[in-house]
């Protein structure tokens, strides 16, 4: 079992940066691919990016394709998502979730998730 806590979000500008953090409990955390997503009110989850166990492979949402990076240190138990060019739209809380199974762009694909961290951008 693992057990997720994000942090970093807040409150930027259009055009600003921020940096997401989830950190990981357990130390199998190398053995699992890692998943971000974002839930804005009244919508449901979305995908944002995930990132497979070794941190060889990552794919994104083609609405933030180019603007967010995610990336992993396995020896600190943690997964970032950088998160450049920011937009009023991508105003949500994001969540960092878990899997054995390989990364997946679907909430179903997860077994564990993080509380979530709240990004808001204003225009």
């Amino acid at each position: 079992q693992v057990q997720l806590v994000e942090s970093g979000g807040g409150l930027v500008q259009a055009g600003g940066s921020l940096r997401l953090s989830c950190a990981a409990s357990g130390r199998t955390f190398s053995s699992y691919a890692m998943g971000w997503f974002r839930q804005a009110p009244g919508k449901e989850r979305e995908f944002v990016g995930a990132i497979n166990w070794l941190g060889t492979y990552t794919y994104y949402a083609d609405s933030v394709k180019g603007r967010f990076t995610i990336s992993r240190d396995n020896a600190k138990n943690t997964v970032y998502l950088q998160m450049n060019g920011l937009k009023p739209e991508d105003t949500a809380v994001y969540y960092c979730a878990a899997d054995l199974s390989g990364p997946r762009s679907v909430v179903a694909g997860y077994r564990y998730w993080g509380q979530g961290t709240q990004v808001t951008v204003s225009s």
